[in-house]
């Protein structure tokens, strides 16, 4: 007997897509159940209900804070008073030049560092506000990387590879955990509204995996989600109407392609868009939160306001049972300072630091802290010599990014760099260690999350090229599997 899966059912049936849409949103069975049967490691196709994770789950979502451009370690988390002895003089082992300009001369940090919170954490003047909250956060000095241009760079912080072609980390925690809100997508960016950062769309790619998992923008200017509404009010039953003869078109292209990933995803679209236009203009507006909210996350200044309401969504959206959201930074590079290290590190330090710091602060208060990882991360980090007098070049064998939430230790600071910054040292951690780690705290075995690409079992960790393995150290788990 020929077995018809659930679109063609829909499509062959007198009961169209437009009408299940419909009954859901007046309160009839849902399309998706809260809760499915299928284990992460079974590849599903088009489908965002929330799936049973590998074993229980320290946390349920992840805010990523992507810092483009390279922060410069030793210029804000990793003091190094070697530099500042040896100023002008040459680094004893040479460093890996990557662009023009860079002097092999020790330049010492511009920025003063102090000693805050109870662990006793060092951090620069350059972050007033995230020096308060260092008693929840988990850093990791000892992060390094496999590439010093920028697009390799996050390409491979996002995908453990530095070329493109492979699903970065939110795709592939969508893909295996699906969404707790089936009116929200599961994975949501919010980047900034007057442009892209280096790599566009790319950072948030499915690549070969189904394309309903790759990252959904969501504006925080103007209309949060575009094209959501039609731009006039239709008449009474022409959505309804609309939705019914868009399933007959797609139902009858997908029966002469089946297994077509890009079209199975424009059905679960059309279901999810007609949801969305009931609950995510409530989720996204802001204009219910408290002035003091507004004020904690920095809305009141034309300085931090665009990021501190990205920030700000972001803690809105996790709240809603959105599973990833990803956020950028101002367009281009903004932390890849080559030169003026000081000048360049405090705008785009003043734009991100009291965003940041309020979303843990917030998320801390409501609860939510512990059930949500906060990833603050660039691509890499920056050489301990002069780049045109005062800046930095790029340096991919040593940088910092901090954790907080989610099981991660409060408080730590793992791992070491040399005396001069340059390599790590001490409990070096590769991007697949992070990724692996990661998907540990949502209760995913990275090794078991897998999808058929080429004739290989493809993970989020790129296990079998890495040999990837769980940072135990870096969580509070009183057992962890490696």
């Amino acid at each position: 007997m020929m077995q018809l899966n659930r679109r063609e059912i829909l499509g062959l049936s007198g009961f169209g897509l437009g009408q299940i849409v419909v009954a859901d949103l007046l309160g009839g069975d849902r399309l998706f159940g809260a809760e499915s049967s299928s284990k992460p490691d079974v590849p599903i196709y088009g489908d965002l209900r929330a799936r049973k994770t590998h074993f229980p789950a320290k946390s349920k979502a992840v805010i990523q804070l992507i810092q483009n451009g390279g922060p410069s370690q030793m210029d804000l988390f990793d003091p190094k008073p070697q530099l500042t002895r040896m100023s002008g003089k040459p680094h004893p082992d040479g460093v890996e030049i990557h662009q023009p300009n860079n002097v092999n001369s020790l330049l010492p940090s511009p920025l003063k560092f102090r000693k805050y919170g109870e662990c006793g954490m060092d951090v620069s003047e350059a972050l007033p506000h995230v020096s308060t909250i260092v008693d929840d956060l988990c850093f990791v000095r000892s992060m390094h990387t496999e590439h010093n241009n920028h697009l390799e760079g996050l390409n491979m912080l996002l995908t453990c590879k530095i070329f493109p072609g492979r699903p970065v980390m939110g795709a592939w925690i969508s893909y295996a955990l699906g969404t707790e809100n089936q009116n929200l997508p599961a994975y949501v960016v919010l980047r900034d509204p007057d442009g892209y950062t280096i790599g566009g769309k790319q950072l948030w790619a499915n690549a070969y995996l189904p394309a309903l998992y790759q990252g959904v923008e969501f504006s925080t200017r103007g209309a949060p989600i575009h094209h959501l509404n039609p731009p006039t009010p239709l008449p009474p039953g022409t959505q309804r109407a609309n939705l019914d003869f868009l399933q007959t078109l797609n139902a009858a292209h997908l029966r002469d392609r089946p297994g077509e990933s890009e079209l199975e995803s424009r059905i679960e679209n059309f279901e999810l868009a007609a949801r969305m236009q009931l609950e995510a203009p409530t989720v996204l507006d802001l204009s219910d939160e408290t002035q003091a909210t507004k004020e904690l996350y920095g809305l009141d200044n034309s300085a931090t306001a665009k990021y501190g309401t990205r920030c700000l969504m972001a803690r809105r959206l996790v709240e809603s049972g959105v599973r990833f959201v990803q956020v950028t930074t101002s367009p281009g590079q903004p932390w890849d300072h080559h030169s003026d290290i000081r000048k360049g590190m405090s705008k785009i330090a003043t734009e991100t630091d009291q965003g940041a710091t309020a979303l843990v602060q917030d998320l801390k208060a409501r609860g939510l802290l512990e059930s949500t990882i906060v990833m603050w991360a660039g691509e890499f980090g920056r050489l301990p010599t002069t780049q045109n007098g005062t800046g930095r070049d790029h340096n991919r064998n040593a940088f910092t990014i901090w954790f907080a939430g989610g099981g991660f230790k409060p408080g730590l600071a793992y791992g070491e760099t040399d005396e001069f910054g340059y390599k790590s040292v001490v409990n070096r951690v590769s991007v697949p260690n992070m990724i692996a780690t990661v998907c540990h705290q949502l209760g995913l075995d990275h090794r078991r999350v897998q999808f058929p690409h080429s004739g290989r079992l493809e993970t989020p960790s790129d296990v079998t090229a890495s040999g990837a393995t769980v940072v135990g150290d870096l969580l509070n788990n009183a057992v962890y599997s490696s």
